[in-house]
């Protein structure tokens, strides 16, 4: 690790890379919030000042990018992040029976993560596919077609 910040080598040299393509460092905020979680699946107040010391800005200005975006997690999470889509098709096409099953299966609330780390569950606005409502998203894996009784068997796949 630079003893100047707790980003390890990896971290840092993966942000300056990205940082090379853009007109000014602090355009890389975003991609280097998505370098840090990536590599620890969530963003702490001392990855914060050490991404703010690479791109020359300040903490404050990097947390409250990272607080905008739902999808940058300044809380640790599980290993496995599912994302329940609560759009209005996934509504009408069943999400309360598909929420109720999820939750009941991990026994969990939205916002919390099971007592083994093993999931996080969120919401998530919209997830494109209302076609093939209702859907999640578990990691970068993307369930359509979900009815109450898939659940358990999707779930069971994630370690």
């Amino acid at each position: 690790m630079d003893p100047k910040h707790t980003l390890t080598e990896t971290e840092t040299a993966a942000i300056r890379e990205i940082y090379r393509h853009f007109p000014e460092k602090s355009a890389a905020c975003i991609e280097g919030l998505k370098v840090i979680q990536r590599h620890r699946r969530w963003v702490s107040d001392e990855a914060i000042r050490g991404l703010a010391e690479i791109l020359d800005m300040s903490p404050a200005a990097i947390d409250s990018v990272a607080t905008y975006y739902s999808l940058i997690f300044r809380r640790p999470v599980g290993r496995n992040v599912i994302l329940i889509c609560n759009s209005v098709s996934c509504w009408i096409m069943g999400y309360d029976q598909v929420a109720a099953s999820v939750k009941k299966h991990l026994t969990i609330d939205y916002g919390e993560t099971t007592a083994d780390n093993r999931y996080t569950l969120l919401t998530i606005p919209c997830l494109g596919t209302c076609d093939h409502a209702p859907a999640m998203i578990i990691n970068e894996d993307l369930h359509r077609d979900l009815n109450p009784e898939n659940i358990a068997s999707i779930l069971n796949t994630y370690e």
